[in-house]
């Protein structure tokens, strides 16, 4: 199959909604969390009203990177990676709107081309000024993420309940907002939970901690429906799929974590102490040059030989200097 290359941009015929429980208006959300939330003079000057996968897992990374991001509102545009990954689940989330029958390759590339002016309209794309060449390489990489789907499942066997889905509701004792890419139904007739990743597959070591997001997931569509998802999975496009039966055994340590990581938020914030956690991750960080620990942990491996020119806050800390 050849990927789309951008050109030859169609229009396609109007998607069904398939997001029966969404909450897209702002006061209802607003009213979801009000009602599990302290009254405002209770509440800690920074804190955020919900937690979601991302924001904890920032947290948990780097408490001073979670606050430069989601308290000083510095930017932190995304890479090339990340862009990627956001229009292949873009061109997904449309094709598994049609009806089963029509979830073809024919069909993903239609709605590529159809995407595709999103993407290139967005200001983090156009940041990163890319010339033709690099362009074409951008979307032959979306293609290829979109395409790695068949690898995995026949599209046309899924039963779709909601895309994209954005959940807001009470995790254990952590208001929690999150988007699931699929909620579907098994062939037993059962929730499934199914989260789509165009990265690298991780190794089998570093799996239950890449399942704790779709185990979260799982734990607040129970708690939205009333009904516990039977199974989480992780489709990494063209690679392979981790997955997990939702049990208690599995879901209650990642909800309880969760509340830990929500604690030690509270307290960060009351106290206003975000302590930086140097490490290899530094490299990437789009901060380095606002935190004096991040940049002497840089130096420190770029003396070492294990962190080259290719990471990003390297650069940024030579333009600097």
């Amino acid at each position: 199959m050849e990927p789309f290359d951008g050109d030859d941009l169609g229009s396609g015929e109007p998607l069904f909604d398939s997001t029966p429980f969404d909450v897209t208006d702002p006061e209802a959300a607003e009213a979801l969390l009000l009602d599990t939330a302290a009254p405002p003079e209770e509440r800690t000057p920074g804190m955020p009203r919900y937690l979601s996968p991302s924001s904890a897992s920032t947290f948990e990374q780097c408490a001073r990177r979670w606050k430069m991001r989601y308290i000083d509102h510095l930017p932190d545009p995304p890479g090339i990676a990340a862009l990627t990954g956001t229009f292949a689940h873009r061109v997904l989330e449309r094709l598994f709107q049609h009806p089963a029958g029509q979830r073809t390759r024919d069909r993903a590339k239609s709605l590529a081309r159809e995407v595709w002016p999103e993407t290139e309209a967005d200001p983090h794309f156009q940041a990163l000024a890319l010339d033709d060449t690099e362009s074409r390489e951008f979307r032959w990489k979306g293609w290829i993420a979109i395409d790695g789907l068949w690898a995995l499942e026949d599209p046309t066997r899924v039963q779709v309940v909601a895309t994209e889905q954005q959940v807001l509701t009470q995790v254990g004792e952590v208001p929690f907002r999150g988007i699931v890419d699929r909620l579907e139904r098994g062939p037993d007739g059962t929730l499934e939970v199914t989260d789509y990743k165009s990265g690298r597959a991780p190794k089998p070591r570093y799996s239950d901690d890449r399942l704790a997001q779709v185990l979260l997931y799982a734990a607040a569509i129970e708690a939205t429906m009333d009904e516990r998802p039977s199974r989480a999975r992780l489709l990494y496009l063209g690679q392979k799929t981790v997955d997990i039966a939702v049990t208690a055994a599995a879901v209650d340590p990642v909800v309880d974590a969760l509340g830990v990581t929500w604690q030690r938020m509270q307290t960060a914030c009351s106290t206003e102490v975000f302590a930086p956690k140097p490490g290899p991750l530094c490299g990437w960080c789009p901060y380095a040059a606002q935190c004096p620990e991040g940049q002497v942990e840089i130096r420190r491996r770029v003396e070492l030989g294990v962190l080259g020119d290719h990471a990003p806050a390297v650069a940024q800390l030579a333009a600097a200097s």
